[in-house]
């Protein structure tokens, strides 16, 4: 049986309504550049690792990957309650972590150092954590564990992998770019692709074109990010949406819109890359994070010292 969670609530943070609210997941490492940490868990195992976390408790660990993307996301809320301080519809965030409580209390001072709006820091002694997401309605999950990560997917949960990185700050602007296939959309092209080469890819996409592509593993949060900027002039909005995807815009590109419209999903720049590398016109947006399923991709990503996520 599960042991249970030991969940604290963040006293200095408003408590959001999670009925209402865009919850996302953090892991530790994800947050917070935890490699050194690690490696002694690894190594020296699970005493010798809280010994370590309680020494140093009142010293912040340093930012990790999805630092910015948290940051950024509490500008959004921000933004929503001087437009309206009634409103629910808010990102919420949660530390999920597989630390004791006893060594989580570095976690908790860390976050408070930067101020970060976590509402609540979840400690979980179970193997697999991912069985509380459902619980708490998350609807994205960011690890740098790809078990967590792919049990999470298999519950039905948005999730992705996070590398750490070193993470230059972007703008306060939040801004997301998601990859098109097995991201955003199913992958059922990619599957084409494979079988059959690029012009058989090309030919299923002709004859698909007014058939709306499958919900991909990302969709359901792109959504809700989607409703969020409703709220919103695009002028006005603190969120910019991309789609950056290796589709020609000529002959794949089409079939993509027309998902995109008939989900009534508005996306702010669309750039068809014809499998040209995505790195540049990554480094041109300045994303805080990259959702792309290409392992190439992600490091082209890197390079450029893009945030990314790998969707596996």
């Amino acid at each position: 049986m599960a042991e249970p969670e030991s969940t604290v609530i963040n006293t200095d943070v408003k408590q959001k309504d999670p009925s209402k609210a865009l919850v996302i997941a953090v892991t530790t490492r994800a947050i917070f550049d935890l490699e050194e940490e690690h490696k002694l868990y690894l190594e020296k195992g699970k005493e010798e690792y809280t010994r370590h976390q309680q020494a140093n408790q009142d010293k912040p660990l340093p930012p990790g990957t999805a630092f910015a993307f948290i940051q950024a996301v509490q500008y959004v809320n921000k933004k929503i309650l001087e437009s309206n301080p009634a409103e629910k519809d808010l990102f919420d965030i949660l530390v999920l972590s597989n630390n004791s409580p006893e060594s989580g209390v570095r976690i908790i001072n860390s976050a408070k150092h930067y101020g970060l709006e976590i509402s609540k820091f979840c400690f979980v002694s179970d193997e697999d954590s991912t069985q509380y997401l459902k619980s708490h309605g998350v609807k994205l999950f960011l690890s740098a564990d790809r078990t967590d990560v792919c049990n999470a997917l298999r519950r039905g949960v948005s999730a992705a992998l996070v590398f750490q990185q070193e993470v230059q700050a972007p703008s306060t602007l939040l801004r997301v770019v998601f990859d098109g296939d097995a991201v955003l959309f199913s992958d059922e092209t990619d599957q084409v692709f494979r079988e059959q080469g690029l012009e058989g890819a090309v030919q299923y996409e002709r004859v698909m074109e007014a058939v709306p592509m499958g919900e991909g593993p990302l969709k359901a949060f792109a959504m809700h990010l989607g409703k969020m900027c409703k709220k919103f002039s695009q002028e006005e909005s603190p969120i910019r949406t991309y789609l950056v995807t290796a589709r020609s815009g000529r002959d794949m590109g089409i079939r993509a819109i027309k998902t995109l419209r008939e989900w009534g999903l508005a996306i702010d720049e669309a750039f068809f890359m014809d499998g040209a590398p995505k790195g540049p016109i990554l480094a041109q947006i300045q994303p805080h994070i990259f959702f792309d399923d290409g392992l190439h991709n992600i490091q082209g990503a890197q390079n450029v010292g893009v945030p990314s996520a790998w969707v596996p």
